[in-house]
């Protein structure tokens, strides 16, 4: 293939039918569908459905129905998203793509840190799909954020937000990402040397920072006590974060890596990565046998033993059980370990649901202390919340699989980083080692 030499890295020369519908990007194409779709049923839900207007008030003086739906209009009860349960599937599927994504790329950037051999070969890939499901993960939430939202986070700075944070984080994050993954293909070896180290130093910090910001932007939130009383949750969510990683690390090396590597490199890889994602799943596990002690009783009430325990129980079995006991004995058998990887891919999913949805579960209309009230005239008292997410959630949630898709096919296609680097590419990962441990001395 006829490659171009830009600014020290080789480029692919493509064709736009090659680079648009290849097999990936065909896939891709499909769940991108499925994103349009939601995106036009959100904006029809919400600046296009009126739900009464004043012309309804002066044709049917006095009614209490066009009453209650001009306060539903008004107090945003209409819509996709309830006022009464605002933490939706949005949340769900931008934690679990933006976290995980994160995830990755501090296995890889520690990793390089510490000079471990098995991922630098393929550190290129992990790097792009850890960018492409934090590019997901945000598409999501900016699906979420309506535009007056979206104008108040850059023109309104409030650094004791944590929402506002999210948005300086990613100006320095993202470009870092690029930055490691430019040092990772690049043909100007002396300037990757000069900067690997303090590059890779920048990225493990601003990967914490984000775990930092991310669980402060629930633990503040003072109506929800299952995450105000989370013990730990920074921790939490890097844990169950790093977990999925490995996870997703394991089968995209199967998939991608399989074929191309020697069997030599290739079971030192995957035995490296299913130690991480053990010792994950088991202080995982440690962590919600005891985290449910310091839990508010009353959602705590809800998710162990209410209308959540059985989801729970589903949750902790795949995300933990069934994956521990894969993953304990080397059994030498690969299609245990991609069920185990699969199982902790499905379960952490289950287990962001229950997260999110938990903490809506519980109603939060007791304001008087004198028992639940009713949200309208027309409907009962409620004891545990919960709704169904809308068609144009579960489309954009979907639509960020494509996201993920289009985004590795189309940096693989013109930098093929899904390819295993050779002996003769540049070691960053030893050399930032060297560094670190030359300016320690």
């Amino acid at each position: 293939m006829e490659k171009r030499l830009i600014a020290g890295l080789e480029i692919n020369k493509i064709s736009l039918k090659a680079l648009l519908f290849n097999k990936t990007m065909l896939i891709a194409w499909i769940f991108l569908g499925f994103a349009v779709a939601g995106i036009v049923e959100v904006l029809h839900e919400r600046y296009f459905l009126i739900t009464a207007n004043a012309w309804d008030a002066a044709a049917h003086p006095g009614s209490r129905e066009v009453a209650e739906a001009m306060k539903a209009a008004v107090f945003g009860e209409g819509g996709e998203v309830k006022r009464e349960a605002p933490w939706t599937l949005y949340i769900v599927n931008y934690m679990y793509m933006l976290y995980s994504g994160s995830g990755i790329i501090f296995v890889v950037s520690l990793s390089e840190l510490l000079g471990i051999e098995m991922i630098k070969k393929t550190a290129a890939g992990f790097i792009t799909l850890g960018l492409a499901m934090i590019l997901a993960g945000l598409f999501t939430i900016s699906s979420d954020l309506n535009l007056l939202h979206i104008k108040s986070l850059f023109f309104s700075t409030n650094t004791k937000a944590a929402m506002w944070l999210m948005l300086p984080l990613y100006f320095v994050y993202i470009p870092l990402i690029l930055l490691e993954l430019y040092l990772l293909l690049t043909k100007k070896i002396a300037f990757a040397r000069k900067v690997a180290l303090p590059v890779l130093l920048l990225s493990v910090l601003a990967e914490l920072a984000e775990y930092y910001i991310q669980s402060s932007l629930f633990s503040m939130n003072e109506a929800r006590h299952l995450w105000t009383t989370y013990p730990l949750i920074t921790l939490y969510f890097l844990i169950s974060s790093v977990a999925v990683s490995a996870a997703l690390m394991i089968l995209y090396s199967f998939l991608v890596n399989r074929k191309q590597m020697p069997d030599t490199e290739f079971r030192p890889l995957i035995r490296f990565l299913k130690k991480i994602a053990l010792y994950c799943v088991v202080i995982l596990g440690a962590y919600e046998a005891t985290a449910y002690l310091f839990v508010d009783k009353k959602w705590a009430q809800i998710i162990l033993f209410g209308d959540f325990r059985w989801y729970f129980l589903t949750y902790l079995t795949f995300a933990i059980g069934l994956p521990f006991v894969l993953l304990y004995r080397e059994l030498g058998k690969y299609p245990l370990k991609i069920l185990a990887a699969v199982s902790i891919i499905i379960g952490s999913y289950l287990g962001r649901l229950i997260f999110v949805y938990g903490a809506n579960a519980y109603p939060m209309s007791d304001r008087f202390g004198v028992g639940f009230e009713k949200y309208g005239e027309y409907e009962p008292i409620q004891h545990m919340i919960f709704h169904m997410p809308s068609d144009g959630e579960i489309f954009i949630s979907l639509g960020s699989i494509g996201v993920i898709l289009a985004v590795y096919a189309l940096v693989d296609m013109f930098f093929n980083v899904s390819k295993a680097r050779g002996k003769e590419r540049i070691s960053v990962q030893n050399y930032a080692l060297d560094c670190l441990m030359s300016k320690l001395k």
